[in-house]
């Protein structure tokens, strides 16, 4: 499966952002992403664009 790099670029940005999962309401969180693939992509695309580390 290829992740689509427009829906993971708008997760992790919710994530970093504190922005509302659509689905509960509530604030976004890493653990909401279920699907491994994407979920390895938005960790990469936090690491590299957040200033975290």
């Amino acid at each position: 499966m290829n992740v689509n790099p427009i829906i993971v670029r708008i997760l992790a940005e919710r994530i970093i952002n504190k922005g509302l999962n659509p689905k509960t309401g509530e604030i976004l969180v890493l653990d909401d992403v279920k699907n491994e693939e994407y979920r390895k992509a938005v960790e990469d695309y936090i690491l590299e664009h957040s200033d975290v580390i």
